[in-house]
């Protein structure tokens, strides 16, 4: 017989407000088994916790039913309240009076609703088990998805400490997005001057193993202990005897014939090429989509890079490679992708070659860009008179996407203090929706170039008209005057979005996207890094879109939280896991079919019958199989039908 123990918070008024408590716990005290029941301000506080201890200890519990808040939020705390006075944390059970009752209901109705809450909780805790937590190693290594500045940042943060690191970056060099800017706001330092030494520091760390050029392609395991498996795709180049010299670019016979994606187009590479100058490795790449030796069998009479290449570098049978790595944990930093905005028809990109996104301006305003650093405009290489910015180019926009980019305001801003600055008396015009200036000196920013005979116009234009020059239609709602701007140059300032290989990725690591599409974190508040599976972290752009600052905090957090698990030999295993009647499993296989996390195999047992056995260590406990599975074989520790049937009884009666 159970002595169960009945708690109930008042969360502030956020539960007290609408339920009446006092009478609440009057009820509980009538239940079967319920031998106290008691109620408090916060039990999440420190004298809530001493609150329910001293009850447990007087009145001899060995079961205890909280009714608050979410599981979500104080679960794993009431827990350890309970296992410090000898309670099995596992014959703990949460009543959520508060998101699914006061938080939904009027005040009569609430409380009767909580009662049955409470009932039920009390009917379910009356059949829970005790659970002990079982042990596995952890593997002190960490793999990091991306090299971003995030990821460059997580990187170096793990090695620092002494842990092992391997980074993986889907491009011929490490860098990001951050490499292809000019200056960072607000203070306008140099973006390569920032970037350029991490990215060395990175690459010449003995605990960082770099590994560019390179795909994740499989994973495997759970926390501490991840199997991972990368796709080296091959450079056709040897990156131990490339110098970086360039003279096999030279030679190309395609040379200037290749738009340059670094640069958006705006300059050509040849077949044979490194991103940008900086690039780390300063190693080249054979583009064997473009290359004529790859693509046709033939170059000339002979290859001219590899007659060119005074290192014997040019390797055209290099082969692509898989590489097997295993980590205790991983980080995901794997950025963001720009809105195409050429499908936004009335704003005329890819109509006419002077309407351009900001991450193309920065490329010209960049003194190793196309253009050198000058000024001009693209179809004509002319000095321009006239910017027009278009900020929220599909973002926070219906017809798009409704989310804020949040760097846009400020990219704008920026941009427009350097042209203002290379072109001196250039006219420059800001369309916006809200101009979003939060960070620090941010603002300040903001109203410097207020003062610099900057013309705003507060409203969403219309259209861009492409003439000998362009026209912009703006509807100014501060005025309340519509304005036709002509202009050399429209910039607009696209939507931020999630990688296109986000899903796929999001599907080998079984974590969850949101509806925007980005990596959803565990909880928006007290896990804003964890991903939803234990033991991947998120940083950076790829969670949600964010300045440099916030990327770099992010990313020495999610180094901070993945070292908490690998500077640990052994790592506790949940209990509350799937278990396998092997009498009543037929091994029909549905079970292994439907789990999501791999934790389910198929063995031969006594008599070469297959039967279902569940790896602990993988298992998450989210309960598909035991939905699936057609004879019952399968129960989840903690939600044992009879444990479901008796608070469903409980509910009902």
């Amino acid at each position: 017989m159970s002595r169960i123990g009945v708690f109930i918070c008042h969360c502030g008024v956020n539960i007290a407000g609408v339920v009446d408590v006092e009478k609440l716990a009057e009820y509980a005290k009538t239940l079967d088994d319920v031998v106290v029941s008691k109620h408090y301000t916060y039990l999440c506080s420190n004298a809530g916790a001493n609150l329910i201890k001293d009850t447990i200890k007087e009145h001899n519990l060995d079961a205890v039913v909280i009714a608050s808040c979410s599981p979500r939020m104080h679960e794993h705390t009431f827990r350890r309240v309970v296992e410090e006075v000898g309670v099995n944390p596992y014959r703990l059970e949460i009543a959520n009076i508060r998101e699914q009752c006061s938080w939904i209901h009027e005040s009569k109705e609430a409380t009767e609703k909580a009662k049955l809450l409470v009932k039920a909780a009390v009917a379910k805790a009356r059949l829970l088990e005790p659970l002990e937590k079982g042990e596995s190693d952890v593997i002190q290594k960490a793999l990091v998805i991306g090299g971003g500045i995030a990821g460059i940042q997580t990187s170096l943060d793990l090695a620092e400490q002494g842990f092992e690191v391997i980074l993986v970056e889907k491009e011929p060099s490490i860098g990001g997005r951050m490499a292809q800017l000019d200056k960072t706001f607000p203070t306008l330092d140099c973006s390569s001057c920032i970037l350029t030494p991490k990215m060395m520091d990175a690459f010449r760390h003995p605990k960082i193993e770099l590994l560019t050029y390179s795909e994740v392609v499989g994973v495997e395991g759970s926390v501490g202990n991840y199997k991972i498996r990368i796709k080296k795709k091959p450079r056709y180049v040897d990156e131990e005897k490339c110098t970086g010299c360039g003279i096999c670019a030279e030679a190309c016979r395609l040379k200037q014939r290749i738009p340059n994606e670094f640069d958006f187009g705006l300059k050509k590479r040849g077949a044979i090429y490194i991103p940008f100058p900086q690039a780390v490795p300063n190693v080249y790449t054979i583009d064997a989509d473009h290359c004529l030796f790859l693509t046709k069998g033939k170059c000339g009479d002979k290859p001219a890079c590899k007659e060119a290449c005074m290192q014997d570098a040019i390797d055209f049978n290099q082969p692509e490679k898989e590489i097997e790595r295993e980590v205790g944990v991983i980080i995901v930093a794997t950025g963001y992708e720009l809105m195409d905005v050429s499908g936004i028809a009335e704003y005329g990109y890819g109509v006419s070659a002077d309407v351009i996104t900001t991450l193309e301006l920065e490329r010209i305003i960049n003194s190793s860009g196309p253009t050198n650093g000058e000024i001009i405009k693209p179809s004509t290489g002319e000095k321009p008179k006239s910017v027009t910015f278009i900020l929220c180019a599909g973002s926070r926009d219906e017809r798009h996407f409704q989310w804020c980019c949040r760097i846009g305001c400020m990219s704008a801003l920026k941009q427009a203090y350097l042209l203002k600055e290379k072109l001196g008396d250039v006219e420059i015009n800001i369309c916006y929706t809200d101009i979003r200036s939060f960070g620090k000196g941010y603002e300040e920013f903001y109203r410097k170039l207020r003062g610099m005979n900057v013309n705003f116009f507060r409203g969403r234009p219309s259209e861009v008209r492409v003439k000998d020059n362009l026209q912009v239609d703006v509807f100014d709602t501060t005025t309340n005057k519509l304005f036709e701007i002509v202009t050399d140059i429209v910039v607009l300032v696209p939507a931020l979005l999630p990688r296109v290989d986000t899903p796929e990725l999001a599907r080998l690591l079984r974590i969850s996207r949101s509806g925007e599409g980005f990596y959803m974190e565990a909880h928006p508040k007290l896990k804003p890094i964890d991903g939803t599976v234990d033991g991947i972290f998120i940083a950076g752009c790829c969670q949600s879109p964010k300045d440099i600052q916030d990327s770099v905090a992010q990313a020495s957090g999610a180094a901070a939280r993945a070292a908490n698990i690998i500077s640990k030999e052994k790592l506790e295993i949940e209990p509350i896991i799937a278990v396998v009647d092997e009498d009543a499993c037929s091994g029909c296989g549905i079970c292994a079919s439907t789990c999501w996390y791999n934790a389910i195999e198929m063995e031969e047992k006594e008599g070469k019958k297959r039967k279902a056995v569940v790896n602990e260590a993988l298992c998450k406990g989210c309960g598909t199989c035991v939905a699936a599975c057609p004879s019952g074989a399968i129960q989840l520790l903690n939600y044992k039908d009879k444990q479901i049937q008796a608070m469903m009884d409980g509910c009902v009666s």
